[in-house]
């Protein structure tokens, strides 16, 4: 949002799925229903552009310049729609003269390699060397709409529609091979960019197309490579373009500049919920070439330099009104309770009869646990370069929706989409927190001011403050067992936090599970894993206390209640890898977790020992099983890194706030991870070619905060509020 933003509506960017749990849609279809916008950003415009050239003037901020760039080259055709994925191959590939292939995609790459592993899909179901193909990434007038990068979807949505066209290419190739060979197909073969048949005789891919525009369709079941006969997938070759990541020179979003490109800051409140009352300029106006920014909602800096613009929003003396009647991060789980929001699509799931079965119980087992904010932190801030030529707009933006921020850019200007451009270049990470197009919209009224290209890069203070949060919540859980041990009603009530992974795994014949949404003082929104981390947590703490309470093995108590053979799977093998249950060492203490979220699955066991501050995780292992394997490295680097992001989550990460305003919001004072932090971390991959592939960027992270609670309480009683820490 611009300078004056104020808190969320109830629901809007939640985690909730808004749906119920049992209304019979596939999980990953509830995903990404989800991250879509719940309604259009407003913003409130009081000058015209004529009107910006006459304002300057009087507030004597120098000469504004409008530039006529000429607009980039485009690839007319692709990306305009929302409908299904397009039948022309041409929208997906192109090989040129020489062989080349360019495959586009409408996702982006955050950091997940993901450009690496499409890359791997195309060119192995095109017979090419990987060197030869070029990924064109996030560029709503060059690739297919896409409704973004998140979900853990690109794998299991995306490297199949490649993975199509690829193949259907290939067969088009090997006809028209057959067609100037004079051959019987069938004699013909494609490998290494080429199409050969018997007497040595061949034809290279780029003597077939001669460079121009693949006419062909996606067949609607063309013959794909099977997992057991993949050559380039399932291998580790070396990352794509990794050289210019570890020498510095790949470019990501804040590193765009255009020629003539200015600098701008927005005046925020003091707060996420500030009004302004007044405003003094007057001291940034005498700064050089200077102009200060007044438009409805808007109050910006527009200067040459980055320094002169960070100097003169130093010097701008604004009041704002702060809201007194918020909760605090101390009131907030009551608040979220009492604010819960009746009807709608929230009804809960039953099976079964959980009130008789918990009435001729033998034993049961009640908790409350209290999930508080907790903030993305990406390597990378937000940022936008925004240009406007010729009547239409540019934006180059950190963002993992780009055609999102097509439409958010084309509502806020008033303008039609396809005079709207948004290309996202790589970025330094997001974990679910760049879905909303705040920062490109403030670069685009800034540069519309300026008539020149403006960048803007939020400052770390600014992402604490005006981003989004995983959503706070409580979550009430019971169990009811029989007289044999048997889980016999499981009742789980997540107020806030979300649907995600709040279906349980284990077969309990009696459930009552209800997701309730609440009113949201913090904006909230996605997070790597969803809510699926909070359910997890509150699940598998539940399952370690009762198993505690009936002096049972805590493996063995959920064997018993499995028959999920993949969860059994990941399971079994956690347990046998870390040596469960005995820990490595003694004077140490292990736990252990398992969950499903994505199509994936995961165990994580962890290993703490006692401390002066309470305790210390001392290993870490983690089975992980996501179908069939496309990059083996890549893998392994996704579950360390969402296994890393969980030890945030688990030990050190809470959003504080109180009177309108968060009071950690400083690298100094928000805790995450640091390299001692993190403990040796065993990760153990199941390669199951015989099912799809699923995505692998969230599920890692689900079972690290109870793995490591679980264990800590061998050391005494563990706070029912994250982070994990001994009462």
């Amino acid at each position: 949002m611009s300078g004056m933003h104020s808190p969320a509506k109830p629901g809007c960017h939640s985690d909730g799925n808004q749906r119920t749990a049992d209304s019979g849609q596939r999980p990953d279809e509830i995903e990404v229903e989800r991250y879509e916008l719940s309604e259009p950003l407003a913003y409130r415009f009081e000058l015209e552009r004529r009107d910006f050239m006459r304002i300057f003037g009087v507030m004597g901020a120098g000469l504004v310049v409008i530039a006529n760039t000429p607009a980039l080259a485009q690839e007319s055709g692709r990306g305009q729609g929302r409908d299904a994925a397009p039948r022309d191959l041409s929208a997906w590939l192109h090989i040129d003269e020489k062989g080349h292939v360019t495959a586009y995609t409408g996702k982006v790459e955050i950091g997940q390699n993901i450009r690496t592993s499409l890359a791997q899909t195309v060119a192995d179901e095109l017979r090419v060397p990987l060197a030869a193909v070029t990924m064109v990434t996030a560029d709503t007038d060059l690739t297919p709409y896409d409704a973004g990068t998140f979900g853990s979807q690109t794998t299991p949505r995306m490297a199949p529609v490649l993975a199509r066209a690829a193949a259907s290419a290939r067969e088009m190739l090997i006809d028209q091979a057959a067609a100037r060979l004079q051959v019987d197909r069938q004699t013909l073969t494609a490998k290494d960019g080429q199409v050969s048949g018997a007497g040595n005789r061949a034809v290279r891919y780029g003597e077939l197309t001669q460079g121009q525009k693949l006419t062909g369709t996606v067949a609607a079941e063309p013959a794909l490579t099977p997992a057991t006969q993949w050559t380039v997938r399932g291998t580790a070759p070396k990352k794509v373009d990794g050289r210019e990541f570890v020498t510095g020179r790949h470019q990501y979003a804040p590193d765009v500049v255009r020629p003539s490109m200015l600098y701008g800051r927005v005046i925020r409140p003091d707060g996420y919920g500030g009004t302004l009352v007044s405003a003094d300029d007057s001291a940034a106006r005498l700064i050089p070439d200077v102009v200060v920014v007044r438009d409805g909602d808007l109050l910006g800096i527009v200067a040459p330099t980055e320094r002169a613009a960070r100097k003169a929003a130093s010097v701008m003396r604004a009041q704002w009104r702060l809201p007194t009647d918020q909760p605090s991060s101390t009131t907030i789980y009551d608040h979220l309770k009492k604010t819960e929001q009746t009807g709608g699509r929230n009804a809960p799931t039953v099976i079964g009869d959980v009130a008789q079965a918990r009435s001729s119980s033998t034993k049961t087992f009640d908790a409350s646990y209290r999930i508080p904010y907790i903030a993305h932190v990406p390597l990378e801030p937000r940022s936008a370069v925004a240009e406007w030529a010729d009547g239409k707009l540019t934006v180059w933006c950190g963002t993992q929706r780009p055609f999102g921020v097509r439409s958010e850019l084309a509502e806020a200007f008033r303008i039609p989409e396809n005079r709207v451009r948004v290309i996202t270049p790589d970025m330094g990470s997001a974990y679910g927190g760049k879905h909303t197009g705040e920062h490109a919209i403030e670069a685009a009224r800034l540069a519309k001011a300026a008539g020149k290209p403006v960048k803007v890069v939020w400052t770390r203070a600014e992402e604490f403050s005006f981003g989004y949060f995983r959503p706070a919540g409580v979550i009430d859980v019971k169990a009811a067992l029989d007289g044999n041990g048997r889980i016999v009603a499981w009742e789980f009530d997540n107020w806030n936090s979300g649907a995600s992974g709040i279906r349980t795994a284990y077969e309990i014949p009696n459930q009552r599970i209800a997701f309730h949404p609440s009113d949201s003082p913090l904006r909230q929104g996605s997070y790597r894993g969803l809510a699926a981390t909070a359910n997890h947590y509150v699940r598998e703490m539940h399952m370690d206390e009762i198993a505690r309470g009936l002096s049972v093995d805590a493996v063995e108590f959920r064997l018993r209640h499995l028959k999920d053979e993949r969860m059994r799977a990941v399971l079994t093998a956690a347990a046998q890898k870390s040596g469960w249950p005995k820990p490595s060492t003694t004077g140490r203490a292990i736990g252990i977790a398992c969950g499903t979220e994505k199509g994936s699955y995961v165990a994580t066991a962890a290993e703490v020992s006692k401390a002066p501050n309470g305790f210390k995780v001392e290993r870490l292992v983690v089975v992980f099983e996501c179908g069939a394997i496309v990059n083996p490295d890549g893998l392994q680097n996704q579950v360390e890194g969402a296994v890393v992001q969980g030890l945030g989550g688990a030990l050190f990460e809470a959003v504080d706030f109180a009177n309108g305003a968060i009071t950690n919001g400083t690298m100094e004072q928000y805790r995450v991870p640091r390299f001692k932090d993190v403990p040796p971390i065993d990760v153990v991959l199941l390669d199951r070619k015989d099912i799809p592939s699923a995505g692998a960027g969230e599920t890692p992270i689900v079972c690290v905060a109870p793995a490591i609670g679980s264990a800590v309480r061998a050391f005494g009683r563990v706070a029912t509020e994250l982070p994990v820490r001994l009462l």
